[in-house]
């Protein structure tokens, strides 16, 4: 059996918002330790909620829940305010799983059950990894950057220094270059731009997905973004203290441009 309460159920709206453009059916995976997502499209969004991190979790076997994520929020809209609590219960070996809703100053608002999918899906390991270069910055930063530049050109190329990092876009209209160095503010961290870096690095990526990723900012001010030659670049956003949402994405290669019609 599963029970989870989310004390701040805007906060699971805003998970959804962050992915379901990118994933339509998944997977919810369940377990002592907590709420998991891992979806596989052309990019890979890995999902991780600690069980610490809810207001009360139970779940005394792992559970695999799928789930049309247009349904589930459509399912979230029954929440009224941002504030209200989010319950969700599912039984072992049941077809549907419930959500049930409360306001803090009302009690219980509406309750709804939705009915569960059968996905394959197989989970992919990811190991850790060495990256050349992490770039720490904040999300809302990252994100004028994405929508900025594609507007002019479909690519972005994404290059870092010990100095700064700069982003790059060309196409019919012009090209475009926006650099940011580094800089720690002390007074307010979550707006510094920091770098760690082994070597430079330069890699050049889908500026479509890199502004799906971006609908993540809602719940992070500071985007993490880790790249290495040989390793799919992984944009990071942490969800306050309960756990992350993490964006992979496989850099454009010349052979791609050569195959195009």
């Amino acid at each position: 059996m599963l029970e989870l309460r989310l004390g701040q159920g805007s906060l699971l709206k805003k998970v959804l918002e962050a992915i379901r453009e990118l994933v339509t059916d998944a997977n919810f995976d369940c377990s002592g330790t907590g709420f998991s997502l891992q979806a596989m499209d052309s990019s890979h969004v890995a999902l991780l909620l600690r069980a610490e991190g809810f207001e009360h979790y139970h779940c005394n076997r792992n559970l695999s829940m799928g789930m049309n994520l247009n349904n589930m929020a459509k399912m979230l809209c029954c929440a009224r305010n941002d504030d209200d609590i989010i319950t969700i219960k599912a039984d072992d070996g049941s077809d549907t799983v419930t959500f049930m809703f409360e306001s803090p100053n009302q009690g219980k608002i509406a309750d709804c059950e939705m009915k569960l999918m059968d996905i394959d899906s197989e989970h992919l390991g990811i190991p850790d990894s060495e990256y050349q270069a992490i770039v720490r910055m904040p999300s809302a930063k990252f994100m004028r950057i994405c929508k900025v530049l594609s507007g002019i050109g479909d690519t972005v190329i994404i290059s870092v220094t010990k100095e700064d990092v700069k982003f790059s876009t060309s196409g019919q209209i012009g090209s475009g270059n926006i650099v940011c160095r580094q800089n720690q503010t002390i007074d307010k961290p979550e707006e510094a731009t920091t770098i760690e870096m082994q070597e430079p690095v330069s890699l050049t990526f889908a500026l479509r997905y890199m502004n799906s990723f971006t609908k993540a900012s809602s719940l992070s001010e500071q985007v993490t973004i880790s790249l290495s030659s040989e390793l799919p670049v992984v944009v990071e956003y942490k969800i306050a203290e309960m756990g992350y949402i993490r964006f992979y994405l496989a850099p454009k290669i010349e052979e791609d441009e050569e195959t195009k019609p």
